[in-house]
């Protein structure tokens, strides 16, 4: 299953891969069906999320190999919620297992959709990221979101498991529905390929940048990594468009407390014909100062527009129950301490009301559709992988962007300091891409979103109606125990 994600991309083996698993947990009892679950869940993060072990070994003082420890642990807890599943899918197969199966997809997008809120969240992984270069399949996302793409595969997976597990005929019906639920998937991919775009476009540059993480904030090279920036600008200034973007934290100071550096943003602005969305640091006025991931729209004026990142990046710009576990700051240098800003923020154009989501932020669909609710016509994100390096870490955080753009049928553009940076269409397609550690700019028109979808207008519907599916089926068996 981890296979099917980048960089190996086999998104085929998802289609199939949890069969086995619904087959072993329909067959045994609950507990060991938990223990196989949770097994097979912390498997599938381990290998998923195995380039954090570069990030431990190159910024923290953890010796190898207890590198491994901290992503072990987290893959345990994601895979806890594997094993819940099965869990819950046995306890319901000693009723029916058709009931269990039938229910199962609506356990696993529950399952999915608690990981992404319970505590601050972490929806990395899920299962319908895997096809985010299969277009016709990834449309019902302006349905359902991602949990629609989840729901879908896990319903066929449950019909190839009854095949195995159900009498011919119970397995025929299942067979049948899930064929016409991922028919009706494919056909409606099919057609809304085919619908026209937006007719409004903007023109934006992004830029790649390249700066290795040991040097983006060295002050013997700050000299030089504004001479990229603005050298990089100049080159994109030359193709004319409505705004350039810079990734996250490029700025090597604090970008409002440099005044020298604002004048010279003002000038290229004005140079350029265009305004500047820059990423930087910022710090309040308070004693000591709070400190904000922050993005800034400069013109020829200055600073006209400014924006906080909301969701931080749990380990590593804040640590949760600090005042418990506040030690581990000094185990590696990439932990911050950063203020959550309290204002999703659009900012008015130009070229268009757009919105920013810094980095981990883009990962969170109702945060996306936050912006998008508050009248966003594109969005920007921003981000600095360079964390994670030459790694699969910075891949599959592109994989999930396609998503935010097919929720809302909006163009995401993405300007990332390492990689990878990318232009995405409304469709989901990745247009245009950099690859990792090229330095370069990148300029194209994107489509202005023109209108609002289903997900839009009621966000995660199709999760709340899983969880409630979920509750009922585990309540009415509940109930038939009791009686």
């Amino acid at each position: 299953m981890a296979l099917a994600f980048p960089r190996t991309d086999w998104e085929d083996a998802v289609w199939v891969v949890l069969a086995p698993l619904l087959v072993t947990t329909v067959r045994g009892p609950a507990r060991a069906a938990l223990g196989w679950g949770w097994f097979f869940g912390t498997v599938f993060f381990l290998m998923l999320l195995r380039w954090l072990d570069f990030t431990f070994r190159t910024y923290s003082t953890i010796p190898w190999p207890l590198t491994w420890g901290p992503t072990l642990a987290l893959a345990a807890y994601c895979g806890l919620y594997v094993g819940v599943f099965a869990a819950a899918v046995s306890w319901l197969a000693r009723r029916s297992l058709v009931w269990a199966l039938c229910a199962s997809p609506f356990l696993w997008v529950g399952g999915e959709w608690v990981r992404g809120h319970l505590f601050g969240g972490f929806p990395w992984g899920i299962l319908g990221y895997s096809q985010y270069l299969r277009l016709p399949v990834i449309q019902i996302a302006e349905l359902g979101g991602v949990y629609g793409v989840s729901l879908v595969i896990v319903a066929v997976n449950a019909a190839l498991a009854g095949c195995l597990v159900l009498s011919w005929r119970s397995a025929l019906g299942g067979v049948a529905l899930a064929g016409a639920v991922l028919g009706g998937t494919v056909g409606f991919g099919i057609w809304r390929l085919g619908a026209p775009l937006s007719s409004d476009e903007a023109k934006v540059a992004i830029m790649q940048p390249s700066i290795e993480q040991p040097l983006k904030f060295e002050p013997s090279y700050a000299a030089k990594t504004v001479e990229i920036y603005l050298s990089l600008t100049q080159r994109a200034g030359a193709e004319h468009p409505d705004l350039i973007v810079w990734p996250e934290t490029a700025v090597p100071t604090v970008l409002r407390r440099d005044e020298d550096l604002l004048r010279v943003l003002a000038a290229m602005s004005r140079a350029v014909r265009a305004p500047l969305l820059v990423g930087s640091i910022d710090a309040d006025g308070a004693t000591p100062p709070k400190l904000y991931n922050s993005a800034f729209l400069l013109t020829e004026r200055g600073i006209v527009g400014r924006y906080d990142k909301i969701q931080l990046v749990p380990f590593g710009e804040f640590v949760p129950l600090s005042g418990l576990i506040g030690f581990v700051r000094g185990w590696a240098e990439f932990i911050a301490e950063l203020e959550p800003g309290s204002r999703a923020s659009v900012f008015p154009g130009p070229p268009a009301p757009f919105a920013v989501v810094i980095c981990y932020e883009g990962i969170f669909p109702e945060l996306v559709r936050e912006f998008v609710r508050g009248g966003a016509r594109l969005i920007v994100n921003m981000t600095n992988d360079a964390w994670f390096g030459r790694t699969s870490g910075p891949w599959q955080h592109l994989a999930m962007y396609p998503f935010r753009a097919v929720e809302h049928r909006v163009s995401v553009v993405r300007a990332a300091n390492t990689g990878v940076s990318a232009f995405i269409a409304p469709t989901g397609q990745i247009v245009r891409h950099v690859s990792l550690y090229e330095r370069t700019t990148l300029t194209e028109r994107v489509p202005l979103r023109a209108g609002e979808t289903v997900y839009s207008r009621f966000g995660d519907w199709l999760a709340y109606l899983a969880l409630g599916v979920s509750g009922a089926s585990l309540a009415a068996r509940a109930r038939q125990r009791a009686a």
